[in-house]
């Protein structure tokens, strides 16, 4: 359309619109430095931050995929989208927060990805799967391949397609430095899997785990810089969550009838689970400085994801859920609400009335009103990242 006077009706809005914007709130300075910061977002992880791909990756195990049934999905979408929540994941508020799309998962989406892509699969280790495999095959499609998991969807794994992506993304090296500089690349967590899956093979112990969290460590910080190699310079890293808090790791043990002295008085959360997660993410911050003293031209951000949870573990009522902060909303029978053998949305699964009256989801996995509290910590740590690198 030409210049030229605005119709009748637009002009006798103006003092309104005028006075509706005097009164609206203006962004914070923060908020505005952040949305113009990042064009896209690239994500890798487990169940997590896993925006859909987990289905694609298991479509032959389909019947077993209960996160693309209901209730998956009643609280935000309106449907299941893949993600283990009834509505969306932390990585999804951060998305929003700094004001790019929601990010696509990069096995399930059929658009491009120049707003970013998500890697991470529900289930994915941080060390290679074969590791966890008693005849160090992979599994395939099969009769007894249900009992075979996780497949090789581990972090080198997800690397190597985000590597296949990249010359889709930009044609010159120039043209990559300046995309990729222009994006956030998020380190979901990991190493629930990797010494879950230890525990559930039984290969080793709780004590013995503590020699694992060195080899999960080294192959996230390897992943990292393998990230900065290839041009990333804004990084957010997931710390792991409190192994000792999680319902399938608590209902585990439960059957066990372990000593009460196992548990947390105040929480009723397992000690040495606990203990375990804190030496991890202690660890990854020692990696992450060592990082970031030989890259000091790239921004690292730790992202805490164990202290947000024990805060509503703690203190539930404060948070708007219900004193029982270790039941799950949507499972089977169980103390926890929580068993292997009727999961959410299986026949014979009930659902709470009031998910965000919950804190945990369908077991390990949050509500989304859980992670909607754990992202608002995230994005203060990336609009403010001076605050927030240890």
């Amino acid at each position: 359309m030409g210049g030229g006077y605005p119709p009748r009706a637009a002009v006798s809005l103006l003092p309104l619109l005028l006075m509706l914007l005097r009164l609206s709130p203006a962004p914070s300075s923060a908020a505005l430095r952040a949305r113009r910061r990042y064009d896209s977002i690239f994500v890798f992880g487990d169940s997590f931050t896993d925006t859909g791909n987990n289905p694609a990756v298991f479509a032959w195990y389909s019947v077993f995929d209960p996160v693309m049934r209901p209730p998956y999905g009643s609280t935000f979408f309106g449907f299941p989208t893949g993600r283990n929540c009834d509505g969306r994941l932390a990585i999804d508020f951060v998305a929003e927060g700094l004001g790019v799309p929601l990010v696509p998962p990069f096995l399930a989406h059929e658009g491009g990805f120049r707003g970013g892509a998500n890697f991470a699969v529900g289930g994915a280790t941080a060390i290679d799967a074969a590791f966890f495999h008693d005849d160090g095959e992979p599994p395939g499609p099969g009769a007894d391949d249900k009992y075979k998991f996780p497949l090789n969807t581990s972090l080198a794994v997800q690397l190597q397609w985000f590597e296949s992506l990249v010359p889709s993304l930009c044609a010159t090296t120039k043209e990559c430095e300046e995309f990729l500089g222009r994006s956030l690349f998020f380190v979901g967590e990991l190493g629930y899997n990797d010494y879950s899956f230890s525990l559930v093979k039984g290969k080793t112990s709780v004590q013995q785990l503590r020699s694992l969290v060195p080899d999960v460590i080294k192959t996230i910080s390897m992943s990292i810089e393998r990230l900065i190699m290839h041009g990333a310079t804004s990084l957010v890293v997931s710390g792991m969550v409190p192994a000792g808090c999680e319902p399938p790791i608590l209902d585990l043990f439960s059957s066990a009838d372990g000593p009460a002295a196992c548990y947390d008085p105040r929480t009723g959360c397992l000690k040495e689970m606990n203990e375990l997660s804190v030496h991890h993410n202690t660890l990854l911050q020692e990696s992450l400085e060592k990082i970031r003293t030989k890259h000091q031209d790239v921004e690292i951000i730790y992202a805490d994801f164990f202290s947000p949870i024990m805060e509503m573990v703690e203190s539930p009522t404060k948070f708007g859920f219900e004193e029982d902060a270790l039941t799950v909303c949507c499972g089977g029978p169980g103390k926890y609400h929580c068993t292997p053998a009727i999961v959410c949305g299986d026949p014979g699964s009930t659902t709470c009335k009031d998910p965000s009256a919950r804190m945990f989801w369908d077991g390990a996995h949050l509500t989304e009103a859980a992670n909607r509290y754990i992202a608002d910590g995230w994005l203060r740590s990336i609009t403010s990242p001076a605050t927030a690198t240890n």
